[in-house]
């Protein structure tokens, strides 16, 4: 496999992958590590694994049959169906992209940037990427912004912490008799896959013009996204426990992280994991509302794509423009509580999930669509496996967030 043939398909996998270290990721990774030093750290493989046998699956549909997951779904299960899920999808993102776009904000604030400043700056510029860059200058610079997620890599070796017993707990399970122990455990897998991936990456390798020819390299590209997402979830939660934990600070959000980790690690350290956050959040904040102008323009029939413009795909473009700049008025209404919506974009996640985990299943395994590519025994094993305990973890994670 040459290196010029696989980077010409590489880029669906890798960006989704990555993006799922937005802000509120690495504020679940930061409390883990903050809370409970290096205890959870097994539980980055089992991720690991759920993470590329679902999105496995939702890129062999769209390189087989040519079409996006909401495609799909219309098409086999009618309009109704299509617009329940669409209608819960756009909530979802709605409410993540807000939690976003609060990740930019605290994280520019470390910068001296205040918010009323730096969001709008932000939102302009994604904008413009978006409406103006086409298909192959975004998906550069989505992939640039992703090898920038390393930066935490380095925050962590800053850190200085214990490599081994860092590398023992990534590969002896603990287990500990407390609330907040599961709690996290339960959020740290159950956040891998969020309902807005599927449709994303699906949406992309259709874009992009994949086929089934290209499935062997597109499994390289998937399979890149979800170590360098473990590697940084792994690398947040080691740089948090060597330095807070041992003095019992306690983060509530991503960027207290950040602010804690410079009289104990250093500046350098502290400005690194600011540079990660505000990273993850401007890419978060630029992938949600493409997932969801991808999703419901599918889901209807409408056009859609970033090689389209404007003129040609209107409603993709005013849909993506809609939720981005929801998102950033929200986070800039003074005074206004973040927390609840948050919260609600976990419940309206937790509730979306399964029946899309469930309805990628059904069709994968639908002949008359996948032909000879329809899951096998094994596969149906493990990717049935991965989704009862996908959709498990979820449903903990959704009761105890209330």
């Amino acid at each position: 496999m040459g290196l010029a043939l696989f980077l010409t398909v590489a880029g669906p996998g890798i960006i989704t992958a990555a993006v799922d270290n937005d802000a509120n990721g690495i504020a679940t990774y930061s409390t883990a590590g903050a809370h409970f030093g290096y205890a959870l750290l097994w539980s980055l493989p089992v991720a690991l694994i759920a993470l590329i046998v679902v999105q496995e699956m939702a890129a062999r549909m769209g390189a087989v049959t040519g079409m996006g997951l909401a495609d799909l779904i219309r098409e086999q299960f009618g309009v109704r169906a299509a617009a329940a899920i669409m209608g819960s999808l756009l909530l979802a993102n709605a409410a993540n992209t807000i939690g976003n776009f609060a990740g930019v904000a605290g994280s520019l604030e470390i910068f001296r940037l205040p918010r009323m400043v730096g969001v709008p700056i932000v939102t302009v510029a994604v904008a413009v990427l978006v409406l103006r860059g086409g298909y192959r200058l975004v998906e550069r610079i989505f992939l640039g912004a992703s090898a920038m997620y390393l930066l935490y890599a380095v925050s962590a070796v800053l850190a200085r912490p214990d490599w081994g017993v860092a590398l023992r707990s990534a590969v002896v399970p603990a287990w500990r008799p407390e609330p907040d122990y599961a709690f996290l455990l339960v959020a740290l897998i159950g956040t891998t896959i969020a309902p807005w991936m599927q449709f994303y990456h699906q949406a992309s390798v259709v874009d992009k013009g994949l086929t089934a020819d290209d499935l062997r390299l597109e499994r390289v590209d998937l399979t890149l996204g979800a170590l360098i997402t473990v590697l940084v979830a792994g690398s947040i939660i080691v740089a948090t426990a060597a330095t807070l934990f041992p003095h019992g600070i306690q983060v509530e959000q991503a960027e207290d992280a950040a602010r804690a980790l410079a009289p104990l690690a250093g500046e350098y350290a502290s400005l690194l994991f600011a540079l990660g956050l505000l990273n993850a959040a401007v890419f978060s904040v630029a992938i949600i509302p493409l997932s969801t102008a991808y999703a419901v323009c599918e889901a209807f029939g409408w056009e859609a794509g970033l090689d389209r413009s404007f003129s040609q795909a209107p409603i993709f473009y005013g849909l993506f423009l809609a939720v981005l700049a929801g998102g950033a008025l929200v986070v800039l209404w003074p005074g206004l509580p973040l927390v609840p919506v948050m919260i609600a974009s976990q419940a309206l996640n937790g509730i979306l999930l399964p029946a899309v985990l469930v309805i990628i299943l059904r069709l994968v395994n639908d002949r008359r669509l996948m032909g000879s590519r329809v899951n096998g025994a094994g596969a149906n094993l493990i990717a049935g496996t991965t989704t009862t305990l996908l959709v498990l973890l979820t449903v903990i994670l959704l009761v105890k967030s209330f």
